[in-house]
């Protein structure tokens, strides 16, 4: 990455980055250089020294920070400074040797004469530099001990013709209260002043730092009250709750920023007049920085217009435009300086002066914060608010109101009817500590019956969202049960969510949770006429699921394609999406339809992301990773776990490692497959997660077939059909017991397995699934059907987007010519699945198809991976995104990072792929090969026949 761009990758540093670039330039060229950064806390001055110690290539680097406890302890950032090449003193002259040994405690003597110190302390640098240039970079100088910063200040003096660059970050003395005494003398040496960032660099760094929607009142009130203060400008949202982000201050005992700083505010507060400081605090209760409003509430507490002469004089408060504070920590400071009464005081005239419903939410939050008890009115307020807030898609912010309305609320029936609204908002927003909580606050109730049964719901749905284990699935039932006769809708969503739980659970499902249990419980249900009407699509999904688990898919079939066919041709709410789709999807998958799995999970990944759900964003994601995985791509593929990583870490949510195991497996590393295994089958057996044992199962099978290792093969893949009911993962697992069993002279025992999958190949009658159920004829059948079945499945498979069943059709099919002595025909068909195994990075079945190939007589090269410019899976994927036009900020909102660390990230890209730009990158591999292609390989395999 260029200078340049580095230094807008520091939003509005590119002046200071170009002095500091002076400073290295400098010193390689052997003219040492001198600079102090001096700004006010939070103002970028380590962000700065960051930025030059990332560009000091091939400098020895020395750093240390003063720190304000050390401040009396002489010498102890100098030794610092030097202690990473302490062993080259030995060439320093007996004397400075002897001075540097007992400054810093190594050996007894007299005290040093401090020029000593510093002449060994130069004679030390210039050694070093003898090298390699030396960069010495010292933070928050302001609290160096006195004997370190005199030293170090004769050492810059005197530094001339030595390959040394020496930078200072200093707090200016304003707000760094009392520094050490010989932090005074860095005053001599040359000074560049950091200031704040112009706007639209700040609107740009705080953008960078917000995760989700954020009021646009809210963005510029924050930008406004910063000054241009990166440390605010990042710090401050992410130490606000969504209560604070939305209207202000909140719980008084809120932790500041810099503890410093606020008590140095706090004393100057203390010598304004009574006056002043009320105007002050009304201020800094109220966010929204009218001044207008900041006078009416003024007004009504009978502060004169000149209370806020001296708060301006003293450069405290700026009233202009809009009210600012002099430091984005002196609203907190002067908010916690106030009394309980006097806030809410403050928060009472506020609420008192807002004219008009443009700001009532605001009003609300004032009247609520101002309350001194119980007070229904407000609660009833605070309620209303939840709903907009939630119309607006913020559930965290919808979560505070009715958190603060439940509290709020005299009435004990109210009280517990909203504490439950908030439970639910919590369970939303992901916070699922939060919600237990509250559900446990509002089944205190009293309750009615059908508040009653919505705890009970939430509960269930608590316990699924939090484990996705064994007792969620029977929980659900119950709720199911229970709402038959209060709302038929909600049983239907329970009821599918019961499946859904059920799924997850598979095997180890408890308590009447089975999958069949909830199947039987569905076609048994007597439903009322209660509730809103579902969509068809969704209706036909829920009985044919139901159907196909009771009763086979000869039954359950042809109403879930129906289903299907609805959802496509009708379409569904986001509501409904994220609560349908991923059920959908699955019984696409096991009755073959490849059209209706791809575009069932692409649409809920693309639903997911849009609501900012991140409770099904992680388990969409994974779905659309499989699917990934089968069509070829693997650039897409890692690009989907990294970012399933990426929401998992934000949320905290954990899932079972199935995307790790799946990666591993599929490129033939059996040793990190196992150990993945070993690790969290407890943890994942403890939670009830059958789901996971059934797909590590599959995928076993899968690796073991591909290394020819078919009879653990053959026992993985029975051990996993005595569970049929997994949907879209019992049913593949067929085709590996079929291959396994004939490639281990044991076809008998895949005579079941064939008959299993040929009732679901006829029942779907799709190309993928009779394409499967041809190759695993062909395995079983003798000669004379043999290649009249291996050319049904290559021509069928050929129709869909399946690849990878393409691949292991073309791989059969030449082992089995090979064998017949037809080499040529062989080759033709083993080229094509060695091509597509590489490129899909099935190392497996890429070395068994080599094999294979080998015996014919053609030579093929093992896979030589030159791993020095390989990008790691995250870059993969910002590289990815960039080439489709995405931005910085678009692909860290997306990958929960800054869009500074993008830009980082893109440098190394560019530099590994060869490029200068993300024009460059569109040209390169990592690069979508267009809508519905897939990866390079995919795409040549397109209409690919025998």
């Amino acid at each position: 990455m260029t200078s340049h761009e580095e230094s807008r990758a520091l939003h509005g540093r590119r002046g200071e980055c170009e002095q500091l670039d002076a400073v290295l330039a400098n010193a390689v060229s052997g003219r040492s250089q001198v600079l102090v950064l001096r700004g006010e806390a939070g103002v970028g001055k380590t962000a700065l020294l960051d930025y030059v110690v990332q560009r000091a290539d091939g400098f020895v680097i020395a750093r240390a920070t003063g720190v304000e406890s050390e401040v009396e302890l002489a010498y102890s950032v100098l030794q610092q400074l030097c202690a990473p090449f302490l062993d080259r003193v030995t060439h320093l002259p007996e004397p400075q040797r002897q001075a540097l040994g007992v400054a810093f405690g190594s050996q007894s003597g007299e005290p040093p004469d401090r020029f000593l110190v510093g002449l060994a302390v130069l004679g030390l640098f210039a050694e070093v530099a003898e090298t390699a240039p030396l960069l010495c970079a010292l933070d928050d100088a302001q609290w160096i001990d006195t004997a370190s910063a005199l030293t170090l200040t004769f050492v810059a003096r005197r530094l001339v013709a030595e390959r040394v660059g020496m930078v200072f970050a200093v707090r200016d003395a304003t707000d760094a209260g009392e520094g050490s005494d010989g932090s005074d003398a860095l005053a001599a040496l040359p000074t560049l002043v950091v200031r704040g960032l112009a706007d639209a660099d700040a609107a740009a760094l705080l953008d960078s730092v917000i995760v989700g929607p954020l009021d646009e009142r809210v963005r510029s009130r924050i930008i406004a009250e910063a000054r241009g203060n990166p440390l605010a400008l990042l710090e401050l949202p992410r130490d606000l709750d969504a209560a604070e982000l939305a209207f202000g201050n909140g719980a008084a005992d809120r932790s500041a920023l810099t503890g410093r700083i606020e008590q140095g505010f706090i004393r100057r507060l203390e010598q304004l007049p009574e006056p002043t400081r009320q105007l002050m605090l009304i201020a800094a209760a109220d966010p929204s920085g009218d001044v207008t409003l900041l006078w009416r509430a003024a007004a009504r507490l009978g502060i004169p217009a000149d209370a806020a002469t001296p708060a301006q004089e003293a450069g405290l408060l700026d009233l202009g435009a809009q009210v600012r504070f002099r430091h984005p920590l002196m609203r907190s400071a002067v908010y916690r300086a106030a009394s309980e009464l006097d806030r809410r005081r403050a928060h009472e005239v506020l609420a008192a002066a807002i004219i008009g419903d443009s700001d009532s939410d605001y009003l609300a939050w004032h009247r609520a914060v101002a309350a001194g008890g119980l007070d229904e009115g407000v609660a009833a307020e605070l309620e209303a608010s939840a709903v907009r807030a939630r119309a607006r898609g913020g559930w965290a912010a919808a979560a505070a109101f009715l958190t603060r309305s439940m509290e709020l609320t005299p009435e004990p029936a109210e009280r517990a009817r909203r504490a439950l609204a908030a439970a639910n908002a919590r369970l939303q927003a992901g916070a699922t500590d939060a919600a237990h909580t509250m559900l446990a606050i509002a089944s205190a109730g009293p309750l009615g019956e059908l508040d009653d049964a919505r705890a009970q719901l939430l509960g269930a749905e608590i316990s699924f969202a939090s484990t996705r284990g064994r007792e969620a699935p029977s929980l659900l039932l119950r709720a199911a049960k229970r709402f038959e006769a209060l709302d038929a809708t909600v049983a239907r969503e329970t009821y599918l969510d019961a499946f859904t739980a059920a799924l997850f659970a598979g095997r180890l499902a408890g308590g009447g949770g089975a999958l069949d249990d909830v199947a039987d419980s569905i076609i048994d249900a007597r439903w009322g006429d209660s509730g809103r009407r579902l969509p068809t699509a969704c209706e036909l999904l829920l009985n044919g699921l139901a159907v196909l688990v009771r009763s086979g898919y000869a039954a359950g079939v042809p109403m879930l394609r129906r289903a299907l066919d609805a959802l496509r041709r009708e379409g569904i709410g986001d509501a409904d999406a994220l609560r349908w789709l991923w059920p959908a999807s699955r019984a696409a998958r096991a009755i073959g339809d490849d059209v209706g799995w791809l575009g069932l999970t692409e649409q809920l990944v693309a639903v997911a992301r849009r609501t900012g759900a991140l409770a099904m964003l992680p388990i969409a994601l994974t779905e659309r990773f499989t699917v990934e995985l089968f069509t070829g791509d693997l650039a897409a593929a890692l690009a989907l776990a990294v970012e399933a990583d990426a929401v998992t870490a934000a949320t905290g949510n954990a899932l079972s490692p199935h995307i790790a195991f799946l990666r591993a497996a599929w490129s033939g590393s059996e040793t990190e497959a196992r150990a993945l295994i070993d690790v969290s089958r407890s943890d994942v057996s403890a939670r009830g997660e059958g789901l996971w044992l059934m797909g590590t199962e599959l995928t076993s099978a899968v690796f073991l077939n591909s290394f020819g290792r078919y009879d653990e093969a053959l026992a993985t893949a029975e051990h996993a059909a005595e569970h049929p009911f997994e949907l879209g993962l019992s049913t593949w697992v067929y085709p590996e017991l079929v291959e396994a069993a004939v490639r281990s002279d044991q076809a008998e025992r895949g005579a079941a397995a064939f008959g299993r999958l040929e009732e679901i190949a006829r029942a779907s009658g799709t190309d993928w699934s009779l394409g499967v159920l041809a190759r695993c004829r062909a395995l079983l059948g003798d000669d004379d059907i043999a290649e009249a079945s291996y050319q049904e499945s290559a021509e069928r498979l050929s129709g869909t987007r399946i690849r990878m069943a393409l691949a292991r059709t073309n791989l059969l099919y030449g082992e089995w010519l090979r064998r017949s002595g037809r080499r040529m025909d062989a080759r033709v068909q083993l080229r094509r699945a060695h091509e597509f195994f590489r490129e899909a990075g099935m190392e497996g079945f890429a070395e068994r198809t080599r094999r294979e190939l080998a015996a014919t007589g053609e030579t093929v090269r093992a896979r030589s991976v030159d791993t020095a410019n390989e990008l790691t899976a995250q870059e993969a994927l910002i590289a990815r995104l960039a080439a489709e036009g995405r931005s910085n900020p678009e692909i860290g909102a997306q990958l929960f990072i800054s869009p500074r660390t993008v830009e980082w990230h893109l440098g190394k890209v560019f530099t590994k792929l060869g490029v200068t730009s993300r024009r460059g990158l569109r040209a390169t591999a990592v690069a979508p090969a267009g809508p519905g292609l897939g990866s390079p390989a995919a795409a040549r395999y397109q209409g690919r026949m025998p």
